[in-house]
């Protein structure tokens, strides 16, 4: 037996001025998204900007419902628009904000694992990565290179092919 480590690399930036252009401008629209939230069994608010290879931003924000499970996350809100309405696009970079109304979210939320799943499937569909920025309403935020290092051990339709 032996333990077995695998690490995954970001870059953690202190606030948004330190964000390219580009980067903090979906930052900024994946916190505006926070707004559009219906968000309120948790009052966990999520917004999402996916950048596409077109130059179109396509947005999300969580949708709750009383039927638990029947709502969505804002990031699969976001990829699924950007796919149904944009399949030939790819996706460059997701920005993913959240606050909620009892404390400020002044450090980076991660995707839920379904979220995870969702983009890295639409990842290696593409065969290109897909950056990930991750922050929440103000202070630190964090820059992942592609979804798969959200999702080390990744289970892909290539993974089903094996079988």
């Amino acid at each position: 037996m032996k333990k077995v480590a695998i690490p995954i690399q970001f870059t953690e930036f202190e606030n948004i001025s330190e964000l390219s252009d580009q980067d903090r401008l979906l930052v900024e629209i994946a916190r505006k998204m926070t707004q559009n939230a219906y968000a309120p069994y948790s009052e966990f608010s999520v917004g999402a900007a996916v950048l596409l290879d077109n130059g179109e931003i396509v947005t999300g924000s969580n949708q709750e419902n009383a039927a638990y499970p029947s709502g969505l996350c804002a990031e699969r809100v976001a990829t699924f628009s950007a796919s149904a309405n944009h399949p030939q696009a790819t996706m460059k970079t997701i920005a993913i904000s959240a606050n909620n109304k009892t404390q400020t979210m002044d450090y980076p939320v991660t995707p839920c694992g379904a979220c995870r799943q969702v983009m890295l499937e639409y990842e290696t569909r593409q065969s290109e990565p897909i950056k990930v920025i991750l922050s929440g309403n103000s202070g630190k935020i964090y820059i992942l290179e592609q979804v798969k290092d959200l999702l080390p051990l990744t289970f892909t339709v290539d993974d089903l092919k094996r079988l």
